[in-house]
């Protein structure tokens, strides 16, 4: 019996994931799509100033499954390095350890926040804010678990930065998806977890390959290209033709070009999904696309002529009044890899396309930067010798009030597609990992008989795990 043909859109870590799987199980002949010129999509990376840099930062966390990490191992070898947690928060002025440790909490938090968490213990004890009239809301759900001293100084401003949104607009699926400690209990569970005694496996740790986290997504492709994958980059798909044989239709270097298929399987935004379809999709459910959207965020990538800008990997800034959201030294990911002279510093700042931040040039965004961290109190004292800009139009999914209405109207349209699949964090329009991603491809798999047979009720229970990862920070 003939394999099936299966066209995958997306090199991203689910995309290559999911091809590597195919074909190392035989199950089909493979052609994989992407639009960049090289595979990862927001999980890869590139090169400035001689060194790889990520499209933001970016772990292997220790939750992944142990499956996927033992093939990942035996991919990377020793390229896949254990390295120790080690960033920092900016907490009213003061810098905390981040993961956060016992001794920081007890001798840097200032008395008013550690007063202030200390008081909101005490009254979950004989109240709980329940929202309006009950009903649950980004807010609600974390000022019952957090108390309001965290949510004011941390997580309500970070929220606004992050999604563009009051944190009232955002759906209680946001907190219940996007904050792993999101009770105090939680917190304090966390923290104790590092403690000679008390730590836990991976605890205070992640992996990291020696090469730039797109490492992963391009050994993942390499070993899939060697069992007879095919991965056309610079490959723009413009149309997706549905029928007994699907045709997908795609831009490359300046030529269309179709290529059939037997599965369609998208890791696209499923926005982007219902616009290339054809026969034409219902109005409803392009209505419906246009009512969820995604964050879009600027990488402001700084060259700093020096061999190492702090020890920390990672710096997160709450405050409303700066306007980057994460900062990250790439190198200190790596163990010090990269040329001897120089570090790169990537900035995160999130936006909406073609706002004024998405419009800005490099020079401003550089200086926007480097202004952000010296009224932080760390200046950059080195030459900045080069700024270097990416811009992600899909960065994170906004889960504004009430946008799981729209989302399943797109969801159920998709799943009732002919021997069309999709899947990854843009495809489920998922807050997730990494190891997430990859989760998501080897049980897409695990579904595909070896008749070329979907087992979609199998995939219904899969979407029922996916739907219960948390993202860990």
């Amino acid at each position: 019996m003939a394999k099936p043909r299966i066209v995958i859109l997306g090199a991203g870590p689910a995309g290559v994931g999911a091809a590597w799987q195919l074909v190392k199980q035989e199950k089909a002949d493979v052609t994989v799509l992407e639009q960049r010129g090289d595979v990862g999509g927001n999980a890869g990376s590139f090169e400035v100033a001689g060194m790889q840099v990520d499209y933001g930062s970016h772990r292997l966390h220790p939750a992944c499954e142990p499956k996927i990490l033992d093939d990942l191992r035996d991919l990377l070898g020793d390229d896949l390095l254990s390295r120790p947690r080690h960033g920092r928060i900016r907490l009213q002025g003061r810098w905390i350890h981040f993961p956060l440790k016992p001794q920081d909490l007890a001798l840097r938090l200032p008395f008013s926040f550690s007063g202030g968490v200390a008081l909101d213990a005490a009254k979950k004890f004989v109240r709980s804010t329940n929202g309006r009239n009950g009903h649950e809301t980004f807010t609600s759900v974390l000022e019952n678990g957090l108390g309001a001293t965290i949510c004011r100084d941390f997580y309500f401003p970070y929220a606004v930065k992050i999604w563009g949104l009051p944190p009232d607009e955002l759906s209680a699926t946001q907190a219940h998806r996007r904050v792993s400690a999101g009770s105090l209990g939680k917190m304090v569970k966390k923290i104790v977890s590092i403690l000679p005694g008390f730590k836990t496996p991976g605890a205070g740790r992640f992996f990291y390959p020696r090469k730039g986290f797109g490492q992963i997504s391009r050994a993942i492709a390499d070993a899939a290209i060697e069992l007879g994958a095919e991965i056309r980059t610079g490959a723009t798909v413009k149309k997706l033709e549905l029928g007994e044989t699907h045709r997908v239709s795609y831009e490359i270097d300046g030529e269309t070009r179709t290529i059939e298929a037997d599965h369609v399987w998208s890791t696209l935004p499923i926005t982007v999904l219902a616009k290339i379809a054809s026969p034409e999709v219902p109005q409803h459910v392009i209505d419906a696309s246009s009512r969820i959207s995604y964050r879009a965020m600027v990488l402001i990538y700084l060259v700093v002529e020096q061999p190492q800008w702090t020890e920390f990997d990672a710096h997160y800034f709450p405050e409303a009044d700066i306007k980057l959201t994460r900062l990250s030294e790439p190198k200190n990911y790596s163990g010090g890899n990269g040329p001897d002279g120089r570090t790169v510093l990537c900035g995160e700042l999130p936006c909406t396309v073609n706002d004024e931040i998405w419009k800005a040039s490099d020079a401003d965004l550089g200086e926007l930067c480097r202004e952000s961290l010296e009224r932080c109190g760390i200046p950059v004292n080195a030459r900045i010798s080069e700024v270097v800009t990416k811009r992600l139009a899909f960065a994170y999914p906004i889960y504004r009030e009430g946008y799981e209405e729209f989302f399943n109207i797109q969801d159920e349209w998709a799943n009732g597609l002919d021997r069309v699949l999709t899947f990854g964090r843009q495809g489920l329009f998922a807050h997730d990992n990494t190891h997430h991603a990859l989760a998501m491809a080897y049980g897409a798999v695990d579904c595909l008989d070896d008749g070329g047979k979907f087992a979609s009720d199998k995939w219904t229970k899969y979407r029922a795990e996916f739907a219960k990862h948390v993202v860990e920070d």
